[in-house]
């Protein structure tokens, strides 16, 4: 009974249109408080009190930014978007990862992405380092994936790269990016510098990848090992 009443909770918490549209949103992207009260228009106020219900419910998470640490960003929890269903198709046509250095984050995501779903992936940086850190290249031959022949490349800011993912805060707030791109909160393997962040940083990837590049009842494809 104790699971039977948590999910009927988060099918009362999801009854109300704007929170099930915040929660359709965090499945894919995380979001800053501004970004969604600006992409629902509404109320800085109302918007505290859909996210305390979803929050109530185990829905959500917040977090302090890992750049500007006056800022907030909302996650949502995987355990209640897989219960639910609530699993989006595949985004047509490439995808760019982008985060400051594109030396692991980014790199890393655009080598899973194209394992997991067979679909072209690029990544980019604001501030490229010279090469592909060292600690990403032996995470990726841990995970099945190559990345030895990777180089970090700047953003530019005139291509038309189709679905863009910030992966890290910085990256992000840098950018100032339009609604349409997504984000993804994730550490900073190279400051922590052991292979267990690296690793971690590749399961984060993996899963929220599975999550979205995997239609329901599907099966995804050349996923890392």
């Amino acid at each position: 009974m104790d699971a039977l009443t948590e999910r009927a909770a988060i099918h009362a918490a999801l009854g109300e249109p704007v929170r099930l549209g915040i929660a359709e949103e965090l499945a894919v992207t995380d979001r800053s408080p501004t970004e969604l009260a600006n992409r629902f228009d509404i109320s800085p106020n109302l918007l505290a009190h859909h996210l305390a219900v979803l929050e109530q419910v185990g829905m959500i998470e917040r977090f302090v930014s890992a750049g500007d640490q006056r800022r907030r960003y909302v996650r949502l929890r995987r355990d209640p978007l897989q219960s639910l269903g609530l699993v989006p198709a595949t985004p047509a046509g490439p995808v760019l990862f982008v985060c400051s250095h594109n030396s692991a984050r980014s790199q890393l995501a655009a080598a899973i992405w194209a394992a997991r779903t067979g679909s072209p992936a690029t990544s980019a940086g604001t501030h490229p380092a010279e090469r592909v850190h060292p600690g990403a290249v032996a995470a990726a031959t841990r995970a099945g994936l190559d990345l030895g022949s990777a180089v970090p490349r700047l953003i530019d800011p005139d291509a038309d790269p189709g679905l863009v993912v910030t992966v890290c805060d910085r990256a992000h707030e840098e950018l100032d990016p339009p609604p349409e791109w997504w984000h993804w909160s994730l550490p900073d393997p190279i400051e922590d510098g052991r292979d267990a962040a690296f690793d971690a940083v590749v399961e984060e990837l993996d899963e929220r990848i599975r999550t979205v590049a995997t239609p329901p009842g599907g099966a995804a494809t050349g996923a890392p090992r």
